[in-house]
């Protein structure tokens, strides 16, 4: 049966409640609101007859689309609230950027389950990691080595784009354990969600371009609809979730990180494996 004008509208709700969502985990936490647009579209689109892999696949390519206007926002945000590193930010966007462009290009060969896969498993190992008793601390201070920069800036990068979050979900753990205040992590990482989203959205258009089973409205694995009807959402919300942050406690902020990791993770790998 044909989805009817309450289906659509009842669709068009949830994705504005999404946004609401994604704007205030964008400014609060610097995840780009990936975490929460993702598994959103993915159940929207499975809901809507869409097979699974194909779900995913939109879902992730329509959360990096949304994340661009969403990161403006909240980096913006952040840097008016002075929790923003400028030089951390030059020294490591570049390297961040070739991996989200290698992870947009890769979904030419990766199809949504694999997509499902790695959004599950590596944000539940995040989500663990960000939930111990005990920040991880690798040293005292920022890499000196441009070499062990780039790696690790083109890893958080690459895996990134393929989940199709923002620069916090790995940023922010990578920061930390280099001894950056979480505010200032958090900060800088809503702006390192600009540099991944970008090219990342332009590798999954640029797949997904010839495949003929696309979701109405969409352009290449990017759906046009759901930008938005999420995009208003997280621009009006992002500012507000970065006030939150600059008001509560680095240990509050850890905390729900871990928290809507967790969820998300599970949600995802449950539905992999079920």
């Amino acid at each position: 049966m044909d989805p009817t004008l309450t289906d659509y509208a009842f669709l068009g709700v949830l994705l504005l409640i999404a946004g609401v969502a994604a704007g205030l985990l964008a400014g609060l936490l610097g995840v780009g609101g990936g975490i929460v647009i993702v598994p959103v579209l993915f159940w929207v689109l499975e809901g809507q007859g869409f097979s699974a892999s194909m779900a995913m696949i939109v879902a992730v390519g329509t959360s990096l689309a949304t994340i661009i206007p969403t990161a403006w926002s909240s980096a913006r945000a952040h840097r008016n609230k002075g929790n923003y590193d400028a030089a951390l930010f030059r020294a490591w966007a570049p390297y961040i950027f070739l991996g989200a462009l290698a992870g947009g290009l890769a979904s030419f060969v990766l199809d949504g389950t694999h997509l499902k896969l790695i959004f599950g498993s590596v944000a539940l190992v995040v989500a663990l990691n960000m939930a111990m008793p005990g920040s991880v601390k690798l040293a005292a201070s920022l890499p000196q080595s441009k070499w062990v920069s780039g790696t690790i800036g083109s890893m958080i990068g690459f895996v990134s784009a393929l989940m199709g979050i923002g620069g916090g979900t790995f940023s922010v753990p990578a920061l930390t354990a280099y001894s950056v205040p979480t505010h200032r992590a958090v900060g800088t990482a809503a702006a390192f969600g600009l540099v991944i989203a970008v090219p990342g959205a332009f590798g999954f258009i640029l797949s997904g371009l010839t495949e003929p089973m696309r979701p109405p409205f969409s352009l290449g694995y990017v759906n046009l609809a759901a930008v938005a009807a999420i995009v208003p959402m997280t621009v009006l919300f992002a500012p507000v979730g970065a006030r939150l942050a600059h008001a509560l406690p680095a240990l509050h902020l850890k905390r729900a990180f871990a928290v809507f990791l967790a969820i998300t993770a599970i949600r995802m790998l449950w539905s992999y494996y079920g």
